[in-house]
């Protein structure tokens, strides 16, 4: 059986990097990375998918079946 550790590509830069408990910046290959990801979501780079645009908020407790 193979015992050496798995690798991992960095989401940030794509560099291929061992994953263990010796990466502390995982999921990242380094502590720059991870903070080029924070940015990303602080500057709202991304996103995290809304209800579809135009649809009415519902509260969970209103139900228009009933």
């Amino acid at each position: 059986m193979d015992q050496r550790p798995p690798h991992h590509r960095c989401p940030t830069c794509g560099r291929t990097f061992t994953w263990d408990s010796q990466a502390p910046w995982r999921p990242f290959c380094s502590e720059r990375c991870r903070l080029i990801d924070l940015g990303e979501w602080l500057d709202e780079g991304y996103r995290v998918p809304d209800r579809e645009a135009g649809a009415p908020f519902l509260p969970p407790d209103d139900d228009p079946q009933t």
